[in-house]
């Protein structure tokens, strides 16, 4: 998951990154600083993205659409 992919499932959401903190068991300060683009250890980052997934969205990766790159959908 890309920082700007986390912030665009946030927004999906219509979360802050408060509630998300709280449903990934994390500190709002982790979510800041992971979509700041610092390196956070890869096991932070799936219980982030895994609480996003609970919550409808669905990752795509960059080519995943006609001319995109990476970004976010909610589940139909």
């Amino acid at each position: 998951m890309l920082p700007v992919q986390c912030k665009m499932a946030r927004t999906a959401l219509g979360i802050g990154v408060r509630e998300l903190a709280e449903l990934a068991k994390v500190s709002p300060d982790t979510i800041a600083r992971l979509e700041r683009g610092e390196v956070l250890k890869e096991r932070t980052i799936e219980d982030i993205k895994g609480a996003l997934e609970a919550g409808g969205v669905i990752f795509l990766d960059e080519g995943s659409t006609t001319d995109g790159g990476p970004g976010v959908r909610l589940k139909g």
